[in-house]
């Protein structure tokens, strides 16, 4: 694994986030196994971190109501760099609530 610097979104994850480190490694794992691109992996894991970071614990400890005003509050942030960024968050918040055995709370996060 390529060393994550402490001051990166992902390396604070790693740092800080109890659990982190063996969701990080886990979805490597996945990603690789199952052919997709590395981006795809990259992308996901960042959005994965911001969430972990903002609550201090994995997504799925977080309530749903918690996460959406989270959501909310990035769509409609004037910092957030564009629908795009937005949208993995949402792409990474799903692949990793089926990847932890949740896969209707996945299904619960949309975007308009």
């Amino acid at each position: 694994m390529k060393q994550k610097s402490e001051f990166s979104v992902i390396g604070r994850a790693l740092a800080t986030v109890a659990g982190f480190d063996r969701v990080y490694h886990k979805l490597e794992q996945q990603v690789v196994l199952r052919g997709q691109a590395k981006s795809t992996f990259e992308n996901y894991i960042h959005r994965i971190a911001q969430v972990s970071l903002h609550f201090n614990c994995l997504p799925e400890e977080v309530n749903e109501e918690e996460l959406n005003d989270f959501l909310a509050e990035l769509a409609l942030s004037a910092n957030f760099p564009s629908r795009s960024a937005f949208k993995h968050s949402v792409y990474g918040l799903r692949y990793y609530y089926r990847y932890v055995g949740l896969p209707n709370r996945a299904e619960k996060i949309t975007f308009a």
